[in-house]
């Protein structure tokens, strides 16, 4: 039997893209959550937790990015059709995110609001319009052929519109628990008093779309509740539960490291359900991941260089944060 090298790349981009949402995620959070700390030290303390590491983090939806151009071009070229201008607004508040991190440091006192808003907004719309992508990519995209041919405005419905909303739940409690492993004092006792509405919302939004999207998806909805599917995937939202329930648990005895591992377990989680919710479509309702693969030979090239290429990238990252590990402190300047 052959190497299935779509089903490898698929693995590939889906572990590319579970690494930006978790890596990236929390510094998007702490921009989300800057409208909630008012002192210029607590701000300038919570870029600097990130400082040395998010541009580093960006590197891993470039890899997603690429992966899809290269071993599956068909769906690329569809989703980017129907997803041109969500995506386009996600990349102007990463631009507006990257320049207030580079400028903020170095602005005047009287100037330095400008950054501060620069961002704040940066970091909602990138998070909000990633949100609004991934929810009109479960919605569906209509292909004839090889041709997207859905409106180009098909992402303003209520379920994309409700799914960045969503995400930016998840992104600042990703953040907020990031600033309680990696701050102390009045900042982290803050980030602890927010973690637990956060925490609720972010279950509601799951609760939402966990019936929302079977609802309006019949096979999505006969995969989670045929039998035997029920019994196979029922541990996943149990999970969910078991693990909000310890999140909480761990915000109230104020520990440090806990709610944000619990945090990257519930992320994990929703990202596995919505796996199981699209698998093997690359296009859901479209396309799967072998109707709308690359060549053989153009796949195994590619793999040649994504293989090369991912253990620097695991190496690096790990070595970064191994080297900032541990609190900052206002006398930390890594800006």
């Amino acid at each position: 039997m052959g190497i299935d090298l779509s089903l490898i790349w698929a693995i590939i981009i889906v572990f590319g893209v579970m690494m930006y949402v978790v890596m990236d995620g929390f510094d998007l959070g702490i921009g989300i959550l800057f409208p909630f700390v008012k002192d210029d030290g607590e701000r300038d303390i919570m870029m600097n937790t990130v400082a040395p590491v998010w541009d580093g983090n960006e590197t891993w939806l470039v890899l997603g990015g690429a992966g899809l151009f290269a071993a599956f071009p068909l769906a690329y070229s569809v989703v980017l059709s129907a997803l041109y201008l969500p995506l386009i607004f996600m990349l102007i508040g990463l631009v507006f995110r990257g320049v207030a991190f580079e400028f903020r440091f170095k602005a005047r006192e009287h100037k330095r609001h400008i950054w501060d808003k620069a961002f704040i907004g940066g970091s909602l719309a990138a998070t909000f319009f990633q949100g609004v992508a991934l929810g009109a990519f479960i919605e569906g995209i209509p292909v004839e052929g090889r041709r997207f041919v859905g409106d180009s405005l098909g992402w303003l419905a209520p379920f994309p519109l409700f799914s960045g909303l969503g995400l930016v739940a998840a992104y600042a409690l990703l953040g907020c628990t990031w600033l309680i492993m990696k701050t102390e004092g009045r900042l982290q006792e803050q980030m602890h008093d927010l973690a637990r509405p956060l925490a609720l919302v972010l279950l509601a939004v799951i609760g939402i779309v966990s019936i929302w999207t079977p609802l309006s998806h019949a096979e999505i909805a006969a995969r989670w509740f045929s039998l035997p599917n029920l019994f196979w995937f029922l541990p996943v939202p149990l999970l969910v539960l078991v693990t909000f329930y310890h999140l909480l648990r761990s915000v109230a005895r104020y520990d440090n490291i806990k709610p944000f591992v619990l945090t990257l377990i519930l992320i994990f989680l929703g990202y596995s359900g919505l796996g199981i919710s699209l698998w093997p479509n690359i296009v859901p309702g479209s396309l799967t991941i072998w109707q709308a693969a690359a060549p053989p030979q153009s796949q195994g090239f590619a793999l040649v260089g994504a293989l090369f290429i991912i253990p620097f990238i695991l190496v690096y990252t790990a070595w970064s944060y191994y080297v900032f590990r541990g609190k900052v402190t206002p006398e930390h300047g890594y800006h």
